[in-house]
């Protein structure tokens, strides 16, 4: 099954306690984001090594999820010996969300299926995203409701609040060493076309 947003998975009236309860199991996830976290730069890369760290994750899940065409590197990718990948914020931050749901026993089909929709989001759209899965299928929260009427309905067995997770990379990069894009570089970020930073980068200089 695809994902799919979490709105009507469950349906009637609810038990005011078991929503209550709901609610707090949500709140003590930490699967509740309400705050929109700050935009970081959207011309910075960051090396292998440095996204194995942030994600954490091994250069080798690095490597063959690049290779698999799972999660590529948008910012610079490798051109022959010696060269460096270079993964944007964005990238590392889906790198993060895969090895959660790998952790989690979600199927690579289903993972693969997950990063391609959350591809075609913008950046910003993704920090007030919560991923629900019940180790099958995985649904997608854009609402505090969505969230809760999943756990009371016993469908979302885990979550992952990408806000949460947002604010984790941003943390764990403030201490690791990034790089400027260069212009061909940036020329190909613009091109990436869930990139909302680089579209209106590229609106900027056209407008």
């Amino acid at each position: 099954m695809a994902v799919s947003s979490g709105e009507g998975k469950t349906a009637g009236q609810h038990d005011p306690a078991q929503r209550q309860s709901a609610r707090e199991r949500a709140g003590e996830q930490g699967l509740l984001f309400d705050e929109r976290p700050a935009s970081l730069p959207a011309d910075v890369g960051y090396r292998g090594p440095t996204a194995c760290s942030a994600a954490g994750i091994t250069y080798r899940q690095l490597d063959y999820w690049a290779r698999t065409q799972l999660v590529e590197p948008s910012v610079r990718a490798a051109q022959g010996s010696g060269s460096q990948r270079l993964y944007s914020f964005r990238d590392i931050l889906v790198l993060k969300v895969v090895k959660r749901l790998l952790d989690t026993g979600v199927s690579l089909q289903q993972i693969r299926t997950a990063v391609q929709h959350l591809r075609e989001r913008g950046v910003n759209d993704l920090a007030q995203i919560t991923l629900m899965s019940d180790g099958v299928s995985v649904y997608e929260c854009t609402s505090a409701d969505e969230v809760i009427d999943l756990l009371e309905g016993g469908q979302g067995v885990f979550g992952i609040a990408l806000g949460g997770v947002w604010r984790e990379v941003e943390g764990s990069l403030a201490e690791l060493p990034g790089e400027r894009a260069e212009p061909a570089d940036r020329d190909s970020m613009e091109e990436h076309p869930g990139d909302e930073l680089a579209r209106r980068r590229k609106a900027r200089k056209t407008g």
